[in-house]
């Protein structure tokens, strides 16, 4: 049988570590590239877009189309970025942690 009072503090253990790695996460910042650098997005730890950067030269009417895709692509790699950032963290964070058989986080 479980300890419940262990159990407890493992949870407020996890609770705290998770905010520490949320707020951590919160602080960065993400770039992503696409279309050899000429469109850069960059993005913070909540996933929010913060710059676009588009270079001059993509900026014609007959191209809009492939500037969309770029931007979209752009987005996705800085995002990508972010997500396998805030997975190893949370490898890392809750990796020595005993949990009891089953227990699955919210996420």
């Amino acid at each position: 049988m479980v300890n419940l009072n262990q159990f407890v503090k493992q949870a407020q253990t996890m609770q705290k570590k998770m905010q520490e790695m949320q707020e951590q996460m919160a602080g960065k910042e993400y770039e992503g590239k696409s279309g050899g650098g000429l469109v850069a997005i960059k993005i913070n730890g909540r996933g929010e877009c913060l710059m676009v950067h588009i270079d001059k030269s993509l900026i014609k009417e007959e191209e809009k189309e492939i500037l969309e895709d770029l931007v979209v692509a752009a987005f996705n790699d800085a995002k990508q970025k972010f997500d396998s950032e805030s997975q190893d963290s949370l490898s890392n964070t809750f990796g020595g942690l005993s949990l009891p058989p089953g227990f699955k986080m919210p996420f």
